[in-house]
């Protein structure tokens, strides 16, 4: 049955819940408290955006993915009425290659040419070096004696690590990205903050870019420079863009990731036990974290380009919505108990931890071989692992993007 508000015009913003959900004293494993749940007051309802107006926010695994795939949204911030959720600098001309903000044939031609690059068959090819990277990285920890920060000792630097050999980006320059991530990745930061460290990475991969026209190496920038800059298929601003975005999302969503599994996997240590036993679980054991902890909990905006219909309610054009992932992947309909952490729950391969529909994300098999590998070693590695503080009292990144823990003390 079709739901209509009306013709509607002023809305007690005020009056809404405020979103994102999130606070600093949190348990890490639940995504909204009840409270938050009771004000919404069903699967769609209308929230507060952090930046002023409301939106829709659709909690529901079947309506998440009909908002997805729906061609009638867009996901692209600049445009007027957009639900913003994290601070945004000025629109850059020289920025277009962050195609996940793009639409239609825009966004369909930069991802084209990275979607090789990409899919699993190559992700194999480099999981020897992934494995490399992780051991080096656990040796290291080792070597320095416990307690250690398995966050800025581990969970950063294989991502960080893996990501730069991947796109040819000198590791040397981990610390002046990893620096400008975080500025851009936190919500606290201001418009001015953010196009400032836009501006800096843009800068140091530009000098990169250059660099690789005369001297190509085996990398992702250099084939990239080679095969569409030079022919004129890809300006030299799309791919310092399109490998910013690359760089920032490849290390941030992946370090939280690690964490945060470390996190879960030292609060239920017989699954950790169970892995280092036998490594064959990793692949379902992964699926179930992405599903559990779903680590972009603003969730994904989108504005109505049209009037659509989902879940049973009406959407008119102008209007902002919000897709909340970490709700879907709880939703009671689809996973058996959502709230408990299963390794061997069977459909947890439905999650959405990485989006849904054309813009779902492009490193997703990455992803999961970094997560695979560095929880197979970590377990094998370290079976004595437990944490130095009382899990619940882990310190957090409530303002992130990317939901995760700050530091995660552990000893051995």
């Amino acid at each position: 049955m079709l739901k209509d508000v009306g013709d509607v015009i002023d809305i007690d913003v005020a009056s809404l819940p405020a979103y994102p959900f999130i606070g600093p004293d949190d348990n890490p494993f639940i995504p909204v408290k009840d409270a938050d749940l009771e004000r919404l007051g069903g699967s769609i309802g209308k929230v507060r955006l952090p930046f002023g107006g409301w939106a829709w926010l659709i909690t529901e695994h079947q309506d998440v993915r009909q908002l997805l795939r729906h061609p009638g949204f867009s996901s692209d911030q600049y445009k007027p009425g957009f639900p913003v959720l994290n601070p945004i600098p000025p629109k850059q001309d020289d920025a277009s290659g962050l195609f996940i903000f793009m639409d239609g044939d825009a966004h369909s031609r930069l991802r084209r040419m990275l979607t090789a690059e990409f899919m699993i068959k190559n992700i194999r090819r480099i999981e020897p070096l992934i494995e490399e990277t992780v051991i080096e990285s656990l040796e290291r920890m080792r070597g320095l004696g416990a307690p250690v920060d398995l966050m800025a000792e581990f969970a950063l630097p294989v991502p960080s690590m893996t990501i730069c050999h991947l796109l040819g980006v000198p590791y040397s320059d981990h610390d002046f990205f990893q620096h400008h991530s975080a500025v851009i990745m936190d919500r606290k930061s201001g418009p001015a903050e953010v196009e400032g460290a836009l501006g800096a990475l843009a800068g140091l991969l530009g000098d990169l870019v250059e660099a690789k026209r005369t001297e190509p190496t085996d990398d992702l920038l250099s084939r990239l420079v080679i095969e569409r800059v030079v022919p004129g298929e890809l300006r030299k601003d799309e791919l310092v863009s399109l490998a910013m975005l690359l760089l920032v999302a490849g290390h941030e969503t992946t370090a939280n990731m690690i964490g945060l599994s470390a996190l879960v996997l030292l609060q239920h240590p017989e699954h950790l036990a169970a892995l280092r036993e036998n490594p064959d679980l990793a692949p379902g054991m992964v699926e179930e974290l992405l599903r559990y902890l779903t680590v972009v909990r603003t969730g994904l905006p989108r504005l109505a380009m049209e009037d659509a219909e989902i879940g049973g309610q009406k959407i008119r054009a102008g209007e902002g919505v919000v897709a909340m992932l970490a709700m879907s992947n709880r939703d009671h309909s689809v996973f058996s108990d959502p709230e408990v952490f299963d390794p061997a729950r069977r459909e947890a391969h439905r999650h959405m931890a990485f989006g849904f529909g054309l813009h779902q994300c492009i490193g997703q098999p990455l992803a999961r071989a970094e997560l695979r590998v560095a929880l197979v070693e970590l377990a094998r590695r370290f079976p004595g692992l437990r944490s130095e503080v009382a899990l619940a009292d882990a310190a957090q990144r409530p303002m992130a993007v990317t939901f995760g823990v700050a530091e995660l003390p552990v000893t051995w």
